[in-house]
């Protein structure tokens, strides 16, 4: 029922990342007791999970249901995969994947709820409305130096629907 998760992979360096991942809820598939797999969406085309991947094999999953504070916690390995078979079981998708992640389950547990009972995230009288920071553009202008136009919040929203 998950829509959202965050896999954690160090790499051979020691450099961890922790990358948030979402779909529909059920985007993850249960192949079985020991196996999941992760279809890549378009994103940042940031490679820094894959590479991990590829180094070491660990992975690391948190998955959060909106609402529910409990978590799921899996770790395991993983590696890539991009044959045909596996990638037409996610052509359904409105963005195919052309890669998936397949996760060796090593343990699975649930995690206590007092992180997110704390952090009241799911409270909507704790929301902080979007329009009180920054837009994501004026972020990225302010930490790059850049001298282009920042894209409005507005227009970044349009472009992500699109895309999505």
């Amino acid at each position: 029922l998950a829509p959202f998760l965050v896999i954690a992979t160090a790499g051979k360096d020691g450099r961890v990342d922790a990358s948030p991942r979402g779909g529909a809820p059920g985007f993850v598939r249960v192949v079985d007791d020991n196996t999941l797999h992760l279809p890549d969406a378009l994103g940042n085309n940031r490679l820094d999970s894959f590479t991990n991947i590829v180094q070491t094999g660990n992975v690391g999953l948190i998955f959060f249901i909106p609402g529910m504070d409990e978590t799921l916690r899996v770790n395991g390995s993983a590696k890539l995969r991009d044959d045909a078979g596996l990638l037409r079981q996610f052509s359904h998708e409105r963005h195919p994947p052309r890669i998936v992640v397949e996760i060796c389950v090593e343990e699975v547990y649930l995690h206590c709820a007092k992180a997110l009972m704390r952090s009241k995230l799911w409270a909507p009288e704790h929301r902080i409305e979007r329009a009180a920071f920054p837009s994501m553009g004026q972020m990225i202008k302010d930490q790059s130096g850049s001298t282009e136009p920042v894209e409005t919040q507005a227009e970044a929203i349009a472009r992500y629907k699109t895309e999505i």
